[in-house]
């Protein structure tokens, strides 16, 4: 789909909502999105966020020993979503290399 002009010069206006586009989007050979990747959790739309800002000011006041407790939590678990997206990853390209071979023999 082309939605810059034909002169080419406002790519540069697109840039944030294909980069947005691009790491929302899922990707088969990872098994998830790359936005899940990085941060470790599902990407929220602008208005899901707005409607959970209640509950976030809720959760502002926690103690700081036990927020740096879910904090480590949070990041072994973002180390284990990535191993197993690792593992997918290799499961595919083994499959695609497979497909690849199979296809060479004959």
């Amino acid at each position: 789909m082309k939605t810059v002009r034909v002169d080419r010069k406002d790519w540069s206006i697109k840039l944030d909502d294909a980069m947005w586009a691009y790491l929302t989007a899922y990707k088969t050979p990872i098994g998830t999105t790359p936005y899940r990747l990085v941060y470790g959790k599902g990407c929220h739309l602008p208005m899901e966020v707005a409607h959970r800002a209640l509950w976030a000011i809720k959760n502002v006041n926690m103690d700081y020993n036990e927020a740096g407790e879910l904090r480590k939590l949070r990041l072994n678990e973002l180390e284990e979503i990535r191993d197993e997206e690792y593992e997918c990853a290799l499961n595919y390209n083994e499959k695609l290399k497979r497909v690849h071979d199979v296809k060479i023999r004959k």
